[in-house]
């Protein structure tokens, strides 16, 4: 049967080429597991940014943006990448103890304590928000696991690209951010579209990186944001739980 498109032209349907099926449902894959409204909890946390804007550190859209773009390149944006892409492989090559030593290595590094409960709630809530796409995850049962790992084992396992997963993942982590900082700089709506276009960029560099990065270049210069993270465990009257 023929169909008459909105321009009055003849429309022509063709069938879908199997290829462009798995790229759509990788897409759609990427788009809700990553999404900022995906239900981990992840607007609970400022990641230690409340404290650097009561401190004066983060004060407009500028200051907000340099901030986040630094922990991108060199900070915690950067070495969540760098063990999301060493769990993506060692869930592709079904290595077990590869998992788990990635595993062990991402909740030791966070330099403050609510650093770490950030990774480990964000990894068990993800872990249980996932469970349609995932099924059991024996490697890592009865054990914190941390965010990083939970979403590149199972990047891996639903087939996703591993750059495209870590764009997704860390354009979630950013718009976190910017969401957290819309509430407490406060910026408007108009300034936080613009923040996430400005560092679209960077996202897309550092997934780059990050996929062919290995665990000896981890590392982080970020001190200043550790800083903060720790002075926000004394942080009274406060909005977000890190």
């Amino acid at each position: 049967m023929s169909q008459t498109s909105a321009l009055g032209a003849p429309a022509t349907r063709t069938p879908e080429a199997p290829n462009d099926a798995d790229d759509l449902r990788r897409l759609t894959a990427l788009m809700t597991l990553f999404s900022p409204s995906f239900p981990i909890g992840g607007f609970a946390w400022s990641h230690g940014l409340e404290s650097a804007i009561r401190e004066g550190r983060v004060e407009d859209a500028a200051t907000t943006r340099d901030w986040i773009a630094f922990l991108l390149a060199h900070g915690s944006g950067w070495t969540d990448a760098v063990l999301f892409a060493e769990a993506w492989r060692a869930s592709s090559s079904n290595d077990t103890s590869r998992l788990r030593e990635a595993n062990a290595l991402a909740l030791a590094l966070p330099g403050a304590a609510e650093r770490r409960l950030e990774s480990e709630h964000l990894g068990e809530a993800f872990c249980r928000a996932s469970l349609p796409w995932r099924g059991d995850m024996p490697a890592m049962r009865d054990r914190a696991i941390a965010y990083a790992i939970a979403a590149g084992w199972l990047a891996a396992k639903l087939d996703l690209p591993l750059q495209a997963s870590l764009a997704a993942f860390l354009n979630g982590f950013v718009s976190n951010l910017v969401q957290a900082a819309s509430r407490l700089v406060p910026l408007g709506q108009s300034e936080a579209v613009q923040i996430l276009h400005d560092l679209s960029e960077k996202i897309v560099a550092s997934a780059r990186e990050a996929s062919g990065a290995s665990l000896d270049d981890l590392g982080s210069a970020a001190l200043v944001s550790d800083i903060a993270a720790m002075r926000h465990e004394t942080l009274q009257p406060r909005l977000f739980r890190s």
